[in-house]
């Protein structure tokens, strides 16, 4: 259920010198929201700030009542981002939430893949959370393109049993994207589901190795989610579904809202810059745990517009 509600910022803080976060007394969306899911924030008054800014959730704490709390994590990228990075303790916030469709968590205890890149990689901390309270095991690629990119390297290493740190321009961990080496991480962490977000072109090669391997891979797009309700369409993305027609079941291209239908896809039924790859017959099919099972690839039923996670 979608809440338009006002919170009371509880804390401003930095993680390194390129990011803010805060913590926002949000208790309706708090109770509600799950790991992937976004909300929609006003960031201000006048033109510059008519449309609401989405953003994923990097960490919630439940506590029941009137004290359940969301914290967001964003880099300055216009007027919007740089009132919120204005704002302190006890100011009001204005938001609507939770918004779109989350990942869906393994059925079973598994081993499970997490794999971000840059602010993108907001959302799988609250995912890493959620998966190792269930009992699953973590293991975390994060990268980015230099340290001050990267986005909390020290709280990843305590939430993961294995972790691998990257940076582009080596000033921090190897050198690297998070791409180079993932097959061999996937190998020594036995990995069983990849959950992954950042920006296209990582999601795309992520997406291909697990393909590839035949691992489920569930993909957090950054879409520029202009309204977040799925009535302006400025977020599509080209997916592939499955309908049953009169004889057989028939395979076609959609366009899926990122705001309603995502920002979580199965990473294999993208296509990733309109290309349509061959995609393993299995993998359409294979459950957040690896179990095959009967499953559609969805179901059909400027900058400043900052995507999830930023």
């Amino acid at each position: 259920m979608m809440l338009l509600t006002r919170g009371e910022v509880l804390g401003h803080k930095r993680y390194s010198e390129h990011y803010h976060s805060l913590t926002i007394v949000a208790p309706e969306i708090g109770e509600r929201i799950t790991p992937g899911q976004f909300v929609n924030i006003k960031c201000g008054d006048g033109s510059a700030h008519i449309l609401r800014r989405p953003f994923s959730v990097y960490r919630v704490h439940k506590r029941g009542g009137w004290a359940s709390t969301i914290e967001i994590v964003f880099d300055i990228r216009g007027a919007g981002t740089r009132h919120l990075s204005q704002l302190r303790q006890h100011s009001s916030v204005d938001l609507v939430g939770p918004l779109g469709r989350g990942f869906a968590l393994p059925t079973r205890r598994a081993h499970c893949l997490l794999v971000g890149g840059g602010v993108g990689a907001a959302p799988l901390f609250f995912l890493a959370d959620e998966l190792r309270n269930d009992g699953h095991r973590v293991d975390v690629v994060l990268g980015a393109r230099s340290t001050r990119m990267l986005l909390n390297p020290i709280e990843v290493r305590r939430l993961a049993s294995i972790s691998r740190i990257t940076t582009e321009d080596g000033s921090a961990g190897e050198r690297g994207r998070v791409t180079d080496g993932l097959e061999e991480m996937m190998e020594r962490c036995e990995t069983e589901i990849i959950y992954t977000c950042g920006p296209h072109p990582m999601l795309e090669a992520v997406s291909k190795v697990c393909v590839d391997k035949e691992i489920p891979v569930q993909v957090a797009v950054e879409e520029l989610m202009a309204c977040g309700y799925g009535v302006c369409m400025t977020c599509v993305m080209p997916v592939r579904s499955r309908r049953r027609g009169k004889d057989e079941v028939e395979e076609e291209v959609i366009y899926a809202r990122s705001c309603t239908e995502g920002p979580v896809f199965n990473g294999a039924a993208v296509l990733w810059n309109g290309a349509a790859e061959a995609v393993a017959k299995d993998q359409s099919e294979l459950s957040p745990t690896g179990v095959p099972v009967r499953q559609s690839f969805v179901d059909t039923s400027g900058d400043e517009h900052a995507p999830p996670g930023n």
